[in-house]
């Protein structure tokens, strides 16, 4: 192909995109022509470090043999190029965001990585709020991304490695680990699958995890996302990987266990004493966010006679012109609060909140004063919402709010024998759960006494001399001295 037909052959490929400016300059009688998108292109670079230096070499006296030994030599620009050999390459990295100049008599062009999107400041984390520790959080920009826990981590052994994904939007990954921390297993098995990896596109992590996590179908999170630097540098020193995506504002962290998923960053900015006792306090409005409505239900339903007189009798009483089951009204009153947790979720956050309180306790108050529900379901199904907010992610909040339901039905059909029935079930699926070769309850089953130091709760960091076995390799498990 003639270099003339290169450069139509890029203008036939961007025929339907008006945003495309072709800026052409003559030197030494030569034409050269400058392609790129201004909308996503740093236009102040590219006229200071690319168009004037043209037009001033236009104006000098003629050496085009000079010319191009400097362009060869790298030494025509003050900024760096590259040669694109592909007109396919070529109309790739327009869009993409590079300057294309094409020069008249060369079978190849250069393009400028000066690439500019809008993005926002980085700003305050607004999903993994803490009282004490960095307030910063990731944002849109992939190279911001990087740049925060470049930061954080002033090593060698920190690695990145570049993948292109989809068809079409051709987006930026990253995945990210300390070398020699990570188990290699884990790293070559995360590499092959994310290089097979064929899709038209992402707009957000959660499409590559679906994607990865082919052929394991469970409700449980097998990654744990975060918008927070500091949580993910914490989790790659010890030993875990990460990927990062450009467009999405958190990062995605694997291998993962149930008992990491109920951690915060907070808990080790914390004295000890008080990140024990938070943690043991959300451990236990966890499984009270899980099992407390149907333990309820089944219990008045089916097993009423272990319950205390006094206590039976209030029961009996607030129930006693309610013309639905408890079960019927268990349901009600979950669909109805899962209702206003989503509508305060949706609605514009200065009155998210406000609907989502009020709307439950008017709600609430309504509904006991018209008779449908009793007042000891609504406080409940109150102390199980609010349980279900101390969980610290949400993938995890998500699968309790989901199985709630199912141990709900079973323990309002089946009594106590379902609700247990259904605990076993959940906890073997746990127990036979594995996020790429971890065991999901570990160190619970397996039992690794070691890892209890940073489990239910956390021991003083100078006592902590060793990485969880989990994520690390057994001979890099050494995290200091013990003195």
């Amino acid at each position: 192909m003639t270099e003339k037909n290169m450069l139509e052959a890029m203008k036939e490929q961007l025929k339907d995109c008006s945003d495309a400016v072709y800026q052409s300059i003559n030197v030494y009688g030569h034409a050269c022509t400058l392609i790129y998108i201004p909308a996503i292109v740093d236009t102040l670079s590219l006229q200071e470090f690319v168009s004037t230096p043209l037009k001033l070499e236009a104006n000098s006296e003629p050496d085009w043999p000079r010319f191009l030994e400097r362009l060869d030599h790298g030494s025509a620009f003050a900024i760096p190029y590259i040669k694109a050999y592909q007109i396919d390459r070529a109309v790739e990295l327009i869009v993409a965001g590079n300057a294309v100049l094409f020069i008249e008599g060369l079978p190849y062009v250069y393009y400028f990585e000066i690439t500019h999107y809008q993005k926002r400041a980085v700003s305050q984390s607004q999903n993994e709020l803490v009282v004490i520790g960095p307030q910063e959080a990731f944002i849109e920009d992939v190279q911001t991304n990087l740049s925060l826990l470049r930061h954080k981590i002033k090593h060698t052994d920190f690695k990145t490695r570049h993948f292109t994904i989809g068809k079409y939007t051709k987006t930026d990954v990253y995945l990210i680990y300390i070398e020699g921390l990570c188990k290699t297993e884990i790293l070559a098995n995360f590499t092959k699958k994310l290089e097979n990896l064929a899709i038209d596109g992402t707009l957000g992590l959660s499409t590559i995890a679906e994607q990865l996590n082919q052929g394991q179908y469970s409700p449980f999170p097998l990654y744990q996302y975060t918008e927070r630097p500091d949580s993910v540098a914490a989790s790659l020193m010890e030993g875990r990987v990460a990927l990062l995506q450009d467009g999405t504002p958190s990062v995605l962290l694997t291998p993962v266990t149930f008992f990491s998923l109920l951690q915060s960053s907070e808990d080790y900015y914390q004295s000890y004493y008080a990140g024990s006792w938070i943690r043991l306090v959300r451990f236990f409005f966890s499984i009270v966010s899980l099992l407390l409505p149907s333990l309820y239900v089944a219990i008045t339903t089916f097993h009423s006679q272990i319950i205390p007189s006094d206590l039976l009798l209030t029961i009996a009483a607030a129930r006693e012109n309610i013309p639905f089951s408890a079960l019927t009204e268990a349901l009600i009153m979950e669909l109805t609060f899962e209702a206003l947790r989503e509508a305060g979720t949706r609605i514009p956050k200065p009155v998210g909140q406000t609907v989502s309180i009020i709307g439950g306790i008017v709600i609430g108050q309504a509904a006991v004063q018209a008779g449908i529900v009793s007042a000891p379901m609504v406080i409940v199904v109150s102390i199980t919402g609010i349980a279900s907010y101390i969980i610290p992610h949400l993938e995890l909040g998500l699968t309790f709010r989901l199985l709630r339901f199912v141990l709900l039905i079973l323990g309002g059909t089946l009594g106590l024998l379902g609700v247990y029935a259904a605990a076993f079930v959940v906890y073997a699926h746990l127990a036979h759960l594995k996020s790429y070769g971890t065991p999901y309850l570990q160190p619970a089953a397996p039992l690794v006494w070691e890892d209890w130091k940073d489990t239910f709760f956390r021991v003083p960091s100078n006592l902590m001399t060793k990485r969880s076995t989990a994520f690390t390799d057994s001979a890099n498990e050494k995290r200091q001295k013990q003195k």
